[in-house]
């Protein structure tokens, strides 16, 4: 790799984490190497691109020009190396956005067989149960739920899971099992993450919408699962959510024929940029495993 191609390639780390000794660790350099580096690009282009303070160094405004026009080629070039060698090796850093719950409870488990496959390619799950900025984090792509806004990111509907409504055993044995939406006004609910206050129903043509409270609110799919299965309650969740729990009987379904809708799995990929060939193979080995 020539000396301004990886010049090139260290400014968009140090523009995207904003920190010179993260870059440093990230490509396997010193800090002042990075810095040595950062200034030469500057001095070959007679531009200032960053402003450097204590804390953190931020992008001018010559430098988020240039780094719009240098993204989207070196995202071609790797894409030319990619087609070029045309045997489907796939190499470098794939950075993956992706909440908590999900990287443990399904990503994680998916990640042998794809990484066999790639043994070039090194594989970062950022977990953040916060929506991440993809840009300014660096992200090739982020697995985020629901129903997008509008936005000018790349997006491509992964997969979809029923939402469901579950409780443990214990539970229901001691405060029983509704039968209708109505009748979980007489239980205790907990409010996870995805649930809302709302809860709809559908069952053939009828329709069910149940405003719902609780005493226990949490804000991760972890804690409300497990507040489920200490049998403090009834919480809504994905499949994906309480999969293990459900195969495994620590916790159970109620109201199985009410359909309590679906929740949408998107793959996004920044804004403006061309996704990666490594991001693209990811996302299509995702989608095997879920549509199994």
């Amino acid at each position: 790799m020539s000396d301004r191609l990886f010049a090139l390639r260290v400014f968009v780390r140090i523009a995207r984490s904003g920190s010179f000794s993260k870059t440093g660790q990230e490509l396997g350099l010193s800090q002042p190497s990075v810095s040595r580096i950062a200034a030469e690009l500057e001095k070959e282009v007679g531009a200032a691109l960053f402003t450097r303070t204590t804390r953190a160094v931020s992008l001018t405004e010559a430098g988020q020009d240039y780094l719009a026009r240098i993204e989207p080629i070196l995202a071609a070039l790797e894409e030319a190396d990619h087609a070029v060698r045309g045997t489907g090796e796939l190499r470098g850093l794939l950075r993956v956005a992706v909440s908590s719950s999900l990287a443990v409870r399904e990503i994680v488990p998916q990640l042998p067989l794809f990484m066999e496959r790639y043994p070039a390619l090194r594989v970062e799950l950022m977990m953040s149960d916060q929506r991440q900025d993809l840009v300014q984090e660096g992200a090739d792509l982020a697995l985020r739920f629901g129903v997008l806004p509008d936005s000018s990111a790349t997006a491509r509907r992964v997969a979809v899971s029923p939402r469901m409504l579950v409780a443990a055993p214990a539970y229901l044995v001691k405060h029983g099992t509704p039968s209708t939406p109505a009748d979980l006004s007489e239980h205790a609910m907990i409010l996870g993450p995805t649930g809302g206050r709302t809860w709809e129903f559908r069952q053939g043509g009828r329709s069910a919408s149940v405003r719902v409270d609780g005493r226990l609110l949490v804000s991760l799919n972890e804690a409300a699962i497990a507040a489920a299965v200490a049998g403090l309650g009834i919480v809504q969740t994905s499949r994906w959510g309480c999969r293990a729990e459900l195969d495994g009987g620590a916790l159970t379904r109620v109201l199985p024929d009410w359909d309590a809708g679906q929740l949408e799995l998107h793959a996004v990929f920044p804004a403006g940029h061309a996704a990666k060939p490594s991001a693209r193979s990811f996302i299509e080995h995702l989608m095997q495993h879920f549509a199994a």
